[in-house]
């Protein structure tokens, strides 16, 4: 894949962008898929503002020069957008959240997380068949909402949107990588213990980082965990993930140009298609939205 090859792009999203449908709708606000490279643009141009204005990541010089989040992933992933139709023109996008589907990661450079992580657990046969016939995976990145709109109301409907994406693409699994601020990973010492000891991956499908970058969750036995202290330090969006019925990969990851220490997300669907999807009679309730996305690389 060509590097940064949505700064003049040949190619669009992996979505048949121009007919994506609309997901959720209410009053000024939508949540679909975008339909142009002029929203892609306008969705890395807010990533960039929250990640490294707001987090102060590193950019590169192509980023300071175009003011936009951008890699090659953007090339070949969906992109879901928050949309509120009263504000300006260029001004509109106010949340999204990346999307990579297994059968558009197989036909191009893979998952980003494989840069982390060792994702061959989740390919094998046993996984497949856990999965079930048809069944897909779904990378989860680059999420991000406008400081104005982090309130439960708005990021309830950005879930119901990714429900519905579950459903149209037949998905089993979602995963990424959710991060604490800060890259020593000794400040977070006993919350990573936590969730090595309380929610780690199954050993039939354990995903773990690359040997390289690995850094060891399991430094503190589980009887030397205290566990309220630990989920009070945990960050909001893990804390969302986990109650969601999250699993924690082994293995935490120091990302130097984000300024994080990352860890491992593995989600069955199950539960965000009954919290969220139109389709299923479960009401509205979204008590825990607020804590699942704020923003992660």
């Amino acid at each position: 894949m060509k590097k940064y090859a949505l700064i003049r792009p040949k190619v669009a999203a992996a979505q048949a962008m121009a007919g994506a449908p609309t997901y959720v709708r209410q009053g000024s606000l939508e949540v679909r898929l975008a339909r142009s490279f002029k929203e892609i643009k306008a969705a890395q141009k807010l990533r960039y503002d929250i990640f490294y204005n707001e987090m102060e990541a590193k950019p590169d010089w192509r980023m300071r020069m175009t003011k936009r989040d951008i890699d090659p992933y953007d090339a070949v992933c969906d992109h879901l957008l928050v949309i509120d139709h009263d504000l300006p023109k260029g001004k509109r996008i106010v949340g999204t959240y990346r999307l990579l589907r297994q059968e558009i990661a197989d036909q191009h450079s893979g998952f980003y997380s494989s840069g982390e992580y060792d994702l061959s657990p989740l390919n094998s046969d046993s996984f497949r068949k856990h999965m079930g016939e048809g069944r897909q995976l779904l990378e989860l990145g680059r999420s991000c909402v406008h400081p104005n709109y982090r309130a439960n109301s708005t990021i309830n409907m950005l879930w119901k949107g990714i429900a519905e994406y579950l459903k149209e693409h037949n998905i089993a699994y979602m995963f990424g990588c959710a991060s604490f601020e800060g890259v020593n990973p000794e400040e977070f010492e006993e919350a990573l213990a936590y969730l090595y000891h309380n929610h780690l991956v199954a050993d039939d499908f354990k995903v773990r980082a690359l040997e390289d970058q690995l850094v060891d969750m399991n430094t503190m036995s589980a009887d030397d965990v205290d566990a309220r202290k630990a989920r009070r330090a945990l960050p909001p969006l893990i804390k969302g993930y986990l109650r969601l019925g999250c699993f924690i990969g082994d293995g935490a990851v120091v990302d130097a140009q984000f300024g994080t220490t990352d860890v491992f997300i593995l989600l069955p669907v199950e539960r965000i298609a009954k919290r969220y999807s139109k389709h299923y009679d479960v009401g509205a309730q979204a008590n825990d939205s607020d804590t699942v996305v704020a923003a992660v690389q």
